[in-house]
C-alpha cells in the first residue's frame, strides 16, 4: 500500500514537472469549442486497488515555501498560475462522476478564487482513462465536468462564467495502462478561458 502511494506521488510530481498543454484544436470533442492552454497543479488522485478499496495520495504539488513568498510574488503571478496554486484538477473513481471530499475541498478553493477574481471565466474539461468506448468516455467526461461546474455554481459562482467540455479518453494526462495511469487520467481540469 505504501509502495502504491509512493508510486502515485512520484507519477504526479513527474506529471506536474513535465506537463505541456496541447494546442491542437482538432482534438476538441464535446459541447464547446473553447479550450485554452495553461499550467496544471497535480492534486491527489484516488485509485481503485485490485480488491476494490480506494487509496489516496496527499497533494503532490503544493506551493513550496509559502513563508518565503511576499505580496510582490503574488502580484507577478498570472491567473493560470494562481488557479494552479489553489488546485485546478479533481480526480474521480473508476466509472464515477461523483465528487469525493477531497475533490470538493479543491473545488471550494476554486470557488473562493473565482469569487475573488470576478472577471475570470474558466473552462472545465472532463477526462477519462483509456478503458471503454470513445462515446461512453465522452459522456462520462461530460458528467465529470458538469459535476464540477454544478458544485461551483452551488458555491455561488455565476454559471455564465463556467463552460464545460469533454475530451473523454482523447487527452490523457499520462500514458500507460496501469492503475496509476488510470487514476491520473480520471479527472476534471479547470483552465482559464
Amino acid at each position: 500500500m505504501i509502495k502504491r502511494l509512493l508510486t502515485i506521488c512520484a507519477a504526479t510530481m513527474l506529471l506536474a514537472a513535465c506537463e505541456t498543454a496541447s494546442t491542437d484544436s482538432n482534438e476538441v470533442v464535446g459541447s464547446s469549442s473553447a479550450a485554452s492552454s495553461g499550467s496544471d497543479a497535480a492534486a491527489s488522485a484516488s485509485s481503485n486497488t485490485s480488491d476494490g478499496s480506494t487509496s489516496a495520495s496527499s497533494e503532490a504539488s503544493e506551493a513550496s515555501g509559502s513563508s518565503g513568498s511576499n505580496s510582490a510574488d503574488s502580484d507577478m503571478q498570472t491567473p493560470d498560475e494562481m488557479l494552479a496554486k489553489v488546485g485546478s484538477t479533481v480526480y474521480f473513481g473508476y466509472d464515477e462522476s461523483t465528487l469525493s471530499a477531497e475533490a470538493q475541498a479543491t473545488l471550494d478553493r476554486q470557488a473562493a478564487f473565482l469569487k475573488a477574481n470576478p472577471t475570470i471565466r474558466i473552462v472545465i474539461e472532463g477526462h477519462c482513462d483509456e478503458r471503454g468506448t470513445r462515446e461512453y468516455n465522452l459522456a462520462l467526461g461530460d458528467r465529470r465536468a458538469s459535476a464540477a461546474r454544478d458544485y461551483l455554481v452551488a458555491k455561488g459562482v455565476n454559471a455564465s462564467r463556467l463552460t464545460t467540455i469533454s475530451y473523454g479518453k482523447e487527452r490523457p494526462a499520462v500514458g500507460g495502462s496501469n492503475d496509476t495511469s488510470y487514476a491520473l487520467n480520471r479527472r476534471s481540469m479547470s483552465k482559464i478561458n
